[in-house]
């Protein structure tokens, strides 16, 4: 007796266990780790091998269509952690750039691909395969690298998401047209419009069918879980049945399950369970992506790619090229900054998981020559591997043009603080940096923002914010803001070792200068008052101290009584705070 997919399943849990830390020791990105062991371990790699060396049968993958089964998992629990991270508002608010920035992405690339196509031979229905399946990039890839990087909130992340989104949402109408190409006979092309059109209504009627279900049935039925007395695996299995069951449905409606997956996201986004949710659904996302990666790899044939080596390189480079060309510019016309544009042309410019769906379809309908549709395959597959090295590529260009960008503003900052006195800098202009400079300009205080993270600065500069690109690290931009001549410096940064390598220079430099720091727990607050800092607000102790007063308000305390306990509370913790720093 033994378990199923038993040999499979030790390699796979292997690779995670060894592979993964390896690859973030070297500091290289997992996915590429999963893609390239894909490729050892695949039918094309090792599984060669096999009949000659019997033992490698017991480390190779020789079913990969079992295995993208599987897979295909990841992609569901991705969607779901995405639906979880948005709201209906905020999407809502994105539907200029889904809708708009998202459909000229794939009309324009597929008109130029499948011209492209065309000049090579391939006939009117191929290229408008080729087309529109290479227009298409890979949602797993992407927003894996972008979770990772924590880039998600990112303009890069939400440029990138919006177009991905609008990419899955145009699956059915394609996968339709292959459909159409495929019958020529009389009346046959009206009747696959009808069914279009009535498969359109159907997937229109499932995602309003779900999304009803989700506010009036899965929300009280979680409440009902967590209420009674069952344990954290009945609500984990309530939350993988809706998970599942969503993705189905769309499935079913001929949309994409990982849709259903989203919507059911979206749904819980705004639900007291959604942090909850995405703690439990972690492991379960990172096993299976892990395994789709693995996938991918396992589809790449290296004699193929060998024999047809000077092909496929040229056109990788020329999928990449045309892709981030043509979404860069749009970017741009849609009001994206340059930097930003050029950072998504880069990283969507692979091929899609659709991808391989659009070719097997057209293969099986004779639309593509068989051959013609396994180079495109192995095109998409070769495309996904390397879009680790053209992200860090769209990083390190879209740096350099901050980088030079910020070279030229600063003869403006020096104008700026030219006739400044007395005034306060502050170092990182996130949320925290910005409340801060709001409280300075509603008391008619100068100050001085900085910030070494740039896609939010030119938007802030738009409404006359004196905020620049600089590092507060550096002896040279704290030159250039007047540092020394400043009544403080506050330390907005959330990265504990930018604020720690910050807090050393600061006080080598500006000696006499107060220093007033974020902290996110008393240990970090006790490594920054070591360092030379005046004054440290923890971040969890304050949150605490506000959500407690809110409750004494409940039992019948005063606003005022309960401002006196919350004072005397930091006193006390102030009092903690100076003795262990003494």
């Amino acid at each position: 007796m033994h378990l199923p997919f038993q040999a499979e399943l030790l390699v796979f849990l292997a690779i995670t266990a060894i592979l993964v830390p390896v690859f973030s020791r070297l500091r290289l990105n997992p996915v590429l780790g999963f893609l390239l062991a894909g490729v050892v371990i695949g039918p094309y790699g090792l599984g060669r091998l096999a009949g000659d060396y019997p033992f490698l049968s017991a480390i190779v993958f020789e079913d990969v269509k079992g295995v993208s089964i599987l897979a295909e998992l990841g992609v569901i629990f991705l969607l779901f952690t995405i639906g979880l991270e948005l709201s209906p508002q905020r999407l809502w608010a994105m539907r200029r750039m889904v809708f708009g920035l998202g459909t000229a992405q794939i009309v324009a690339t597929a008109a130029v691909i499948g011209a492209v196509a065309y000049m090579w031979g391939n006939s009117g229905p191929a290229s408008a395969v080729i087309g529109t399946a290479l227009a298409l990039s890979s949602t797993a890839m992407i927003m894996k690298i972008l979770f990772d990087r924590q880039q998600f909130a990112s303009p890069v992340g939400q440029t990138s998401f919006s177009i991905l989104l609008m990419q899955d949402l145009a699956v059915v109408p394609l996968i339709f047209m292959v459909a159409m190409l495929q019958d020529k006979g009389a009346g046959a092309e009206q009747n696959v419009l009808l069914s279009l059109l009535l498969a359109l209504a159907k997937a229109g009627g499932v995602v309003a069918v779900l999304v009803a279900l989700g506010h009036f049935v899965v929300r009280p039925a979680l409440r009902y879980v967590t209420a009674g007395a069952q344990g954290p695996e009945f609500f984990m299995a309530q939350i993988l049945l809706i998970v599942i069951c969503a993705a189905w449905a769309t499935g079913e409606a001929g949309l994409s399950m990982a849709l259903g997956a989203f919507l059911a996201g979206l749904v819980l986004a705004e639900t007291e369970f959604r942090n909850q949710i995405e703690v439990d659904i972690e492991p379960f996302k990172g096993m299976f992506l892990g395994l789709f990666f693995l996938s991918v790899g396992m589809g790449v044939d290296l004699l193929a790619v060998m024999d047809n080596l000077f092909w496929l390189a040229a056109s990788v480079f020329g999928i990449f090229a045309v892709k981030a060309v043509i979404t860069t510019g749009l970017c741009r016309i849609w009001g994206v900054s340059l930097p930003t544009s050029i950072q998504t042309g880069l990283a969507l410019g692979q091929g899609g998981e659709f991808a391989f769906v659009l070719f097997g379809l057209a293969m099986a309908s004779g639309v593509v020559d068989k051959n013609v549709g396994h180079f495109m395959m192995m095109l998409a597959s070769l495309t996904m591997i390397l879009t680790p090295f053209y992200y860090r590529l769209g990083e390190i260009l879209a740096a350099r043009l901050v980088k030079r960008k910020a070279n030229g503003m600063t003869e403006v900052m020096e104008q700026y603080v030219k006739g400044v006195e007395g005034h306060v800098v502050i170092a990182g202009f996130g949320r925290t940096g910005q409340a801060v400079a709001e409280v300075m300009e509603h008391n008619q205080i100068p100050y001085v923002g900085l910030d070494h993270q740039s896609g939010h600065l030119e938007a802030l500069r738009k409404k006359g914010k004196p905020v620049f690109y600089g590092d507060a690290s550096q002896t040279h931009v704290l030159d250039k803001v007047k540092a020394t001549s400043a009544r403080a410096i506050i330390l907005a940064m959330d990265d504990k070792k930018a604020s720690r390598t910050a807090i050393e220079n600061i006080r080598r430099h500006c000696k006499n200068v107060p220093i007033y720091a974020r902290a996110r727990d008393e240990a970090h607050a006790d490594d920054l008052q070591k360092l030379g800092v005046n004054d440290v607000v923890l971040e969890t102790r304050e949150i605490s101290l506000q959500l407690a007063g809110r409750v004494l308000q409940c039992f019948e305390y005063s606003a005022a009584a309960a401002g006196r306990v919350l004072e005397s509370e930091r006193g006390e913790g102030e009092q903690k705070g100076d003795s262990v720093a003494a």
